[in-house]
């Protein structure tokens, strides 16, 4: 017997010491989100400052508002314009012991901490009060590893209290109905029955109410558009809560349960519009100068809250004639790539392609981090169920499994378009991708790829400093480089290698095998140190096919780049914010041009390559811009082409603006059938000419569209007077190994009927001719 106490005197102890363990345990981490040991905690003045809280408004270079950044939006509705029945339905299906609590409900929080933070089951429910999701709403959780939500939980209901001792009851039902996120991107009660029902939210039934009240479960999953029938259900949830709670009788609730669900959609986001990947990116660029400004200065501006003012440089009309364009060309564009490929399409028959896709989505990585097998993974993704697809005709909602929703994103080509002048390098219009709610990678911002021959007045450039003569003339027969994989430069077409071109007219046509001998005579690490110095940050590489444009680029180096060819030689930084100012209209800060001091060559090189550019427009690749969309202003060009047509390029340059253009698939194994369709005088460069046009149309463009390239001097003139091409010999591929000593090739040129060595020569070939002239020389003697 005293054994059987003893023991059970130990087990009380041991008991005992756990339990005060544990309680100074929780006591200690409560404290510790208290003091800020986690993250900041919001002080009492910040949660004060959110009953002025302002949106961030962005404007473009003449005043046009563009967007906002907002927590909420900036149409706030008072306490009074709030339907009755609104409010029942949130509480009762919310927090039904809101006006009872000081913030924090404790019977439900013991509820979360011992099903959710000690049993690890998030299935369990939040607990959180309407105070509590309102702090999350303005102050979003952070990541803390394991205790992310045993940290997110203390923080919010540690400020939920702090709230509720400095607004009142209907201060925090209000705070939280114009900031709570519903469907399609949509915030704030007053958006939310604008968007859904095409009323204000005082005009709201109860049906509609209950149904927008029942959004805040899952925003997504009960969105009225995309799953009617759900949505009802869940309508029907929260009226029966408010029956529950004494709000609807039952009679009341019977007749409202059985009027049909009726929606008057009008689709309206802040996150939508003119200029969305612009917004996102410059959101990005503000918020990081914000926190070094607010760090240097003391501030706490906000991005969401402050009431900023950001003004840029982006031409609002030349942007949304841009947006235009681009969707016009594509539309056609995508339905020719489709035609072309047929059942064959490599989205349809490479499984590497849907499985690469699949393992990059959102929805895969939440399944694998729960620990569902492969199978059990693509089973899920694989059941059928109401999917919302975008396509050139709009949005439509179908039966699809989440695989096939994957596959379909997989078939489109992207694009990117840049505008800047090249005097400054203000950025007048940005197009990152076709549609950025499903397309958010942005091609201006973020994404390198092969250029193609946009690369080459770069090569032309540097062999020009290097004294070569634009009437130069090179032959355009194929040399296969041994000692870089045998690899053997191409023409596209139906190319002649039996002609000899000048180097004006090998630009003007984009001629790649005499592109690879003009960058082999200027110096392959001349040309890549020009490159870096016209403003390519990324990395070359010293083989010769860059001259082709292989290394992979930003949409925006190349832009930097070619500003050299219209502001004197120097290079101008593309930037896109003028000044920031305050609430009050006080500058914070103002952002000057960055351009270079000096010219990176010189003003010959810069006319004569304009000169060769303009040849691409009137008589080389990019033609049709004159034939086809009856352009007559003054332009200058570039076309680009990578291997297997999977980028299209086009560098458009009239004498005030650059317009850069790409377009091509995501995936890089995806290209064009056929280079009839993807070379970048097909693929790219009808945006510019849309975009041209419609500038014309329009009016009010006249200091882009009315612009004349000065005329070129006496010595220009005289630089460029040259034959174009001419005929060669019959030679039809030299074999070239830059680890031994220097073999090229032999020009043999019908005029003189004299063979011309370069530096070495192959013996065989070299007696050939030789056996010729000396045939020639007997004849001219007789």
């Amino acid at each position: 017997m005293a054994k059987i106490k003893l023991k059970r005197k130990k087990i009380f102890k041991w008991f005992l010491s756990l339990s005060i363990v544990l309680l100074l345990g929780l006591f200690g981490f409560y404290f510790s989100v208290y003091w800020s040991l986690w993250e900041p905690l919001a002080t009492k003045e910040q949660l004060s400052n959110i009953r002025q809280s302002e949106a961030t408004e962005i404007f473009a270079s003449a005043g046009e508002l563009l967007g906002k950044y907002f927590i909420f939006d900036r149409q706030p509705i008072s306490f009074e314009e709030i339907p009755k029945h609104l409010i029942e339905a949130l509480i009762a299906t919310e927090d039904a012991r809101f006006y009872e609590h000081n913030g924090v409900d404790r019977r439900s929080l013991l509820r979360v901490i011992f099903k959710t933070v000690l049993l690890r089951d998030e299935s369990s429910g939040g607990g959180s009060t309407i105070s509590q999701q309102l702090i999350k709403n303005l102050y979003p959780r952070q990541d803390h590893g394991i205790f992310s939500m045993p940290v997110s939980k203390t923080r919010e209901s540690i400020l939920a209290v702090r709230l509720e001792k400095i607004y009142s009851k209907e201060e925090v039902l209000t705070l939280y109905l114009n900031t709570v996120p519903f469907g399609d991107n949509t915030f704030g009660i007053e958006s939310a029955a604008e968007k859904f029902f095409s009323k204000t939210a005082q005009e709201l039934t109860l049906e509609e109410s209950a149904v927008i009240v029942g959004m805040l479960k899952a925003s997504h999953s009960y969105n009225p558009r995309l799953f009617p029938e759900r949505s009802e259900l869940r309508r029907n949830v929260v009226m029966n809560q408010m029956k529950k709670y004494g709000f609807l009788t039952d009679e009341e609730y019977q007749i409202s349960s059985k009027r049909p669900l009726e929606l008057s959609y009008t689709p309206y986001s802040h996150n939508k519009g003119i200029a969305a990947y612009f917004r996102a990116n410059l959101r990005k660029k503000v918020q990081s100068w914000l926190q070094s400004y607010n760090d240097s200065v003391g501030t706490d501006y906000n991005l969401f809250t402050s009431g900023l003012k950001v003004y840029t440089t982006l031409d609002y009309n030349m942007q949304k004639l841009a947006e235009e364009s681009l969707t016009q060309h594509l539309t056609q564009l995508q339905t020719d790539f489709e035609k072309s490929y047929g059942q064959r399409a490599p989205w349809l028959r490479n499984s590497e392609i849907l499985k690469d896709a699949l393992y990059r989505s959102s929805v895969y990585k939440k399944l694998k981090a729960t620990g569902l097998s492969e199978k059990a993974i693509r089973d899920s993704l694989s059941q059928k169920h109401n999917v919302e697809l975008w396509d050139w005709n709009g949005k439509k909602i179908v039966q699809a499994s989440t695989l096939d929703s994957i596959r379909h994103y997989t078939k489109f080509l992207n694009a990117g378009v840049l505008s800047v002048d090249p005097f400054a390098g203000e950025i007048k219009a940005w197009i990152g991708g076709i549609d950025y709610e499903h397309f958010q990678y942005d091609h201006v911002s973020q994404s390198k790829r092969q250029v193609g021959s946009t690369f080459k007045p770069i090569v032309y450039a540097t062999a020009l400093e290097q004294g070569i003569a634009p009437c130069q003339f090179y032959s355009a027969r194929q040399v296969t480089y041994a000692n870089y994989n045998n690899w053997t430069p191409v023409n596209s077409g139906t190319p002649d290698y039996d002609k000899r071109y000048a180097m004006k007219a090998a630009l003007a046509n984009s001629v790649n095998t005499v592109a690879v001998k003009v960058m082999e005579d200027g110096g392959i690490e001349n040309v890549i140190d020009l490159a870096h110095r016209m403003g390519i940050a990324s990395e070359i590489p010293q083989v010769p096919s860059i001259a082709l444009g292989t290394a992979g680029l930003s949409i925006m180096e190349l832009a930097k780049a070619y500003t050299s060819f219209l502001n004197k030689g120097r290079p101008s930084t593309p930037f896109f914010i003028k000044r920031i100012e305050n609430s009050n209209g006080d500058v914070l800060a103002e952002f000057d041009p960055e351009v270079a001091e000096e010219a990176v060559f010189s003003e010959k090189t810069r006319l004569a390559v304009l000169e060769m550019m303009k040849g691409v427009v009137d008589e080389g690749t990019a033609t049709r811009l004159r034939w086809k969309y009856g352009l007559k202003n003054d332009i200058a060009g570039k076309t680009g082409t990578t291997q297997d047509n999977k980028d299209g390029w086009f560098v458009g340059i009239t004498p005030r603006l650059i317009t850069i253009s790409w377009v091509g698939a995501d995936d890089y194994r995806v290209g064009f059938k056929t280079t009839a369709m993807g070379q970048g005088a097909n693929s790219a460069l009808p945006i510019f000419g849309l975009l041209q046009q419609k500038m014309i149309a329009q009016g009010g463009f006249e200091r882009y569209t009315d612009a004349q390239f000065p005329p070129p001097s006496i010595a220009i003139q005289n630089m460029m007077g040259c034959a174009t091409e001419k005929k060669t010999g019959v030679l039809n591929r030299v074999f070239v190994d830059n680890s031994k000593p220097k073999v090229t090739e032999f020009n043999y040129t019908p005029e003189t009927a004299e063979p011309k060595k370069k530096e070495g020569i192959l013996k065989k070939i070299g007696n050939i001719f030789k056996r010729k002239d000396k045939k020639k020389k007997k004849k001219r003697g007789s």
